[in-house]
């Protein structure tokens, strides 16, 4: 999976599944996408948080994707999350994401992404072995660069998330390894969201967080969570 900023729930329910998760750090970065955004609520409806990142070349990787210094968004996105969450019922866990947006030693949008990842699925509890593919070396494009991946890795199953099935038996994945291919299941519940007229689907998993807390959260995520 790429490495995305502040990712939604399905991202950690996938995360939950696998024995090994790889960040794919040296896929494309795209602009306008999940890569270096995601929404949490505002005013009863959904706010993009946007991290300003510097577009240096046409096939710049997430790696390789240098965040934008030369203005003061930090301390703005991490002021605008002390007050959007300021009076949730878990809003003091929002203190360990606001020091790793807070931290200008994070160069690189993908370090930062998989910081916050990585911080998030241990609070979840979520136990698989993570890989880069960075660190693989490993040369080819879409489809047959992911066999070549998971053999590396001795994988004999992979879960894919919903929004890669079309181009995988495009591509013809089955026909070109013996290593199964399933696809991930995941539909997301409503939750309580603190003061909402109505449920706002599909936001950063730390709006799930700061209004259900750790332990429900990590019940949401598989698919066990009954509400409240």
């Amino acid at each position: 999976m790429q490495p995305t900023f502040l990712p939604w729930s399905g991202y950690f329910h996938l995360m939950s599944e696998v024995d090994i998760f790889i960040f794919l750090d040296d896929a494309q970065f795209q602009k306008s996408s999940w890569h270096n955004r995601n929404r949490i609520p505002l005013n009863n409806a959904p706010h993009w948080l946007t991290v300003p990142v510097l577009h240096q070349q046409l096939e710049q990787t997430l790696l390789e994707t240098r965040l934008k210094n030369t203005t003061p968004w930090r301390e703005k996105m991490t002021k605008l999350l002390e007050q959007a969450y300021a009076k949730h019922s878990f809003n003091d866990e929002i203190g360990s994401f606001i020091e790793l947006i807070s931290n200008d030693n994070f160069t690189s949008l993908a370090e930062l992404n998989i910081a916050l990842i990585k911080i998030m699925s241990q609070k979840l509890g979520i136990k698989c072995q993570i890989i880069r593919s960075s660190e693989l070396d490993i040369p080819g494009i879409r489809t047959q660069r992911l066999i070549s991946i998971l053999h590396s890795v001795n994988a004999t199953e992979y879960l894919s998330p919903q929004g890669a099935r079309e181009y995988l038996i495009a591509d013809g994945f089955t026909e070109q390894t013996s290593i199964s291919l399933s696809f991930q299941q995941f539909t997301p519940q409503v939750y309580p969201q603190r003061k909402a007229d109505h449920f706002i689907e599909k936001l950063s998993m730390l709006d799930v967080v700061m209004n259900i807390g750790w332990c429900d959260s990590k019940a949401y995520i598989t698919q066990i969570y009954l509400g409240n």
